[in-house]
């Protein structure tokens, strides 16, 4: 397996912040602790906290009070790295992390829906964690005309990051289908599901008017849920 790279510090901070904010641990109009309580408590140094929460700011999850303090805000729409993932662990929130087990330019198989234009995709198989805990395997493929070459060394935790920084493409729209479904055939020693476990499929879209990818996620149901709010 190969460890994705990680985000910088203050991203993991922010979107570790985002997503509680998203799962309503954190509240809109809740005060933040003072910025060097926290930072003492998350073991980061000030400034480090400063780019995090300038960073949620930007995003309009946080309002900063001159001689108050740092209070939650909550946006009509989530702009923040990780807005479209929709695990959860089971008390909510939890940052995403991955390990990626293969990388491989293949041919797309004729049991995937209609997406992008090439024949061959590029088939991404992970490891899924949550704070550090193993929820899930992943299979993504995305369309081979909209790279010519993806290597585990390319990779961001976050792909659509990896998409928005390295290719250009900002995925916009998203459609999951929820169901249940045997594990897959790959990934069993990196983690145990249960059988059938809980499985979601997702096309996604960027600027163009067909999907550039497509997934498949099985979730640990005993470790996180699937979770969307409107």
């Amino acid at each position: 397996m190969t460890d994705t790279a990680a985000l910088p510090k203050y991203l993991q901070v922010s979107e570790r912040l985002a997503r509680q904010v998203t799962a309503g641990l954190l509240r809109a109009g809740e005060r933040l602790p003072p910025e060097r309580e926290m930072a003492e408590g998350l073991g980061i140094a000030v400034g480090t906290l400063r780019k995090a929460l300038d960073q949620l700011a930007a995003q309009g999850m946080l309002e900063r009070v001159q001689g108050s303090g740092n209070y939650i805000r909550k946006p009509a729409q989530a702009s923040n790295i990780y807005a479209f993932f929709r695990l959860e662990l089971v008390a909510g929130g939890g940052l995403p992390t991955a390990r990626v087990l293969t990388v491989e330019r293949v041919p797309k198989p004729g049991d995937l829906p209609a997406f992008g234009t090439s024949a061959d995709g590029h088939r991404i198989r992970r490891v899924r964690a949550l704070d550090g805990v193993p929820v899930a395997l992943e299979e993504i493929w995305l369309d081979g005309d909209v790279a010519a070459r993806v290597t585990p060394a390319d990779l961001s935790e976050s792909l659509y990051l990896f998409y928005r920084e390295r290719l250009g493409l900002a995925i916009t729209r998203i459609e999951d289908r929820v169901g249940i479904a045997p594990p897959p055939g790959f990934g069993a020693e990196a983690l145990a599901l249960p059988d059938p476990a809980c499985f979601v499929e997702r096309l996604s879209w960027a600027v163009e008017d067909h999907p550039i990818e497509f997934s498949r996620t099985w979730v640990h149901s005993d470790r996180a849920r699937y979770v969307a709010r409107s």
